[in-house]
């Protein structure tokens, strides 16, 4: 005869839990070709599952990062009304991230804003929609330090940092520039606070 297992209780947790991941982020747009293209050039994403309604995308095993809603009756939003400011994908390290501005750059799409914030290194982009995405990498080699830059005086009178040229970068960095020398904070005014039009 068969014994029925005793179910085991559990206790739930009520102190504050934390994800332990950043899954997927999902858009809307009347302008799906255009974006999943561009989400492919830009994020080296493949296609995961595509239906008329729903286009979901990835770079890496996690089963979508991206989704992309088919709503063809959409319009674009008001430049001046609020919302996500930009989505931001860190790079393993400068070459990495110059080597992908460079690919880019070739394929006609271009930074809109490169700044050195003092804890990273980012390049601002725009998708088709006119949604900003940032790709940026690490200043410092651990997270600690890079969190710690947040705590500094230096970051408090400038929160922003500094505008700075990419191809200049790129250049310094063929040209075999130290890596400390490239990872710096340039000297410059801080930048401009995020302009409000979306395009």
């Amino acid at each position: 005869m068969d014994t029925i297992a005793t179910p085991t209780a559990r206790t739930l947790d009520p102190a504050p839990q934390t994800p332990v991941l950043f899954a997927h982020f999902v858009l809307r747009s009347a302008n799906i070709e255009p974006m999943i293209d561009w989400y492919r050039a830009v994020l080296n994403m493949r296609i995961v599952q595509r239906t008329p309604y729903i286009c979901f995308l990835t770079y890496d095993e996690e089963h979508h990062r991206l989704g992309i809603v088919n709503l063809p009756a959409l319009t674009a939003p008001d430049a001046k009304s609020w919302g996500l400011a930009h989505v931001a994908y860190t790079f393993a390290d400068l070459g990495a991230l110059l080597s992908t501005y460079r690919r880019l750059k070739a394929a006609g799409i271009e930074p809109y804003r490169p700044i050195h914030h003092g804890p990273t290194i980012s390049l601002y982009y725009r998708d088709p929609d006119g949604n900003s995405v940032e790709l940026q990498v690490d200043r410092f080699t651990t997270k600690a330090e890079t969190a710690a830059f947040f705590t500094t005086p230096e970051f408090e009178r400038n929160p922003i940092g500094v505008d700075f040229d990419p191809e200049a970068l790129a250049r310094a960095w063929e040209a075999g520039a130290p890596l400390d020398r490239l990872l710096a904070m340039p000297d410059g005014p801080p930048a401009a606070p995020q302009p409000l039009a979306r395009r």
